[in-house]
């Protein structure tokens, strides 16, 4: 029988191994007293139900972009949590328009000039790739 300490992810182990004659191809025995052992897996699941079908929320005002309307666009893909103007509304340089989650972090679009709201492409909620129209102002 033969001790080893092994280390895993910081944690020692003590591990008894004992050792298989040269003729025989099955182990005799092998035990580790100190090492942790999995918990077993419950015997009965409560029965899951099957997962709701949900919609993709629509765009807020959708339909096209007015012409000559500048479009503020999704810097990175990421999930709107929240827009925070309205079609109709003044807005002001630096003004937050959104907020864009991406990689657990909540972004702040901000407005890039002086306008007015003409349009909100985007809904709360929403899934966007990079590059994706969300407001657009005039």
């Amino acid at each position: 029988m033969r001790k080893f300490v092994i280390n895993v992810n910081g944690k020692s182990y003590e591990v008894e191994v004992e050792e298989m004659d040269q003729g025989t191809s099955t182990p005799r025995t092998v035990s580790a007293p100190s090492a942790p052992t999995p918990a077993p897996a419950a015997a009965t699941a409560a029965p899951q139900s099957a997962p709701e079908k949900t919609q993709a929320p629509k765009p807020a005002s959708g339909g096209a972009v007015p012409q000559g309307a500048e479009t503020i666009k999704a810097p990175m893909p990421g999930t709107i949590l929240d827009i925070k103007v309205q079609v109709g509304d003044k807005v002001s340089k630096g003004q937050v328009l959104a907020i864009l989650e991406a990689m657990k972090m909540e972004n702040e679009i901000m407005c890039p000039r002086d306008g007015e709201v003409v349009s909100v492409q985007v809904a709360k909620g929403a899934s966007v790739n990079a590059g994706d129209d969300l407001v657009a102002i005039q």
